[in-house]
């Protein structure tokens, strides 16, 4: 919203408090300066920001002395000011014209003052919701149950895939399960030996070829 000027005081306020001031020099007897009056109020609305830029409405004829200071004679007049140092003149009612210098008024500005939104966020009910911090990422990961390293995950693999296939067609899955050795939890025992133990295995009840021809 653009500021009426009602004082040589409060301009000169408004100029040392901002960046950019955008002064429109009217006068209401002025039918160009009733055309374009609501563009530059448009323009105030959407750019006008406290303490970085300014509108401002200045009647010529209750503000002479700030008319005079900046050689105003034909209206409406429309100066911009950077740092209280002229860098844009428009005289008419030329809303192109305008549109432009607050435009490249707005980019001499700079980025916005205001800071984005950075607060934890509460959940429904009113709850705050806990912004997870960078040293408690670290510590979230480690309780992942990743294996040690890739021969560990390799050897999970292997022993999976073996068990699978060897009791795919047996007729007891789960004794050939343990007796397989892709068994890592119990190993079947070397040939010879006994599960379980360190003795020698007993000998089949029936006799073999080679029994019968040591025998």
């Amino acid at each position: 919203m653009a500021t009426h000027i009602s004082s040589s005081a409060e301009w000169r306020q408004i100029v040392g408090s901002h960046t950019i001031v955008v002064a429109d020099f009217y006068a209401d007897w002025c039918g160009p300066c009733k055309m374009i009056a609501p563009v530059f109020e448009s323009l105030a609305t959407k750019h006008a920001k406290p303490g970085k830029i300014a509108f401002c409405k200045v009647n010529v004829d209750t503000q002479r002395d700030v008319a005079s200071q900046y050689g105003v004679r034909a209206m409406p007049t429309f100066i911009v000011l950077r740092s209280g140092s002229v860098v844009d003149t428009i005289q008419g009612a030329n809303p192109p014209a305008l549109t432009a210098a607050v435009d490249k008024a707005v980019k001499l500005a700079g980025p916005g003052g205001g800071t984005a939104f950075s607060g934890a966020g509460h959940r429904l009910g009113g709850t705050p919701v806990a912004r997870p911090s960078s040293s408690s990422a670290p510590a979230a990961a480690a309780r992942l149950p990743l294996p040690r390293d890739l021969a560990s995950l390799w050897r999970a693999l292997v022993a999976f895939c073996g068990l699978y296939f060897w009791t795919l067609f047996s007729i007891d899955p789960y004794k050939a399960a343990e007796n397989s050795p892709f068994n890592l939890k119990n190993p079947p025992a070397p040939r010879g030996q006994a599960p379980g133990s360190g003795r020698p295995a007993a000998r089949p009840g029936f006799k073999t070829l080679a029994d019968l021809g040591s025998s």
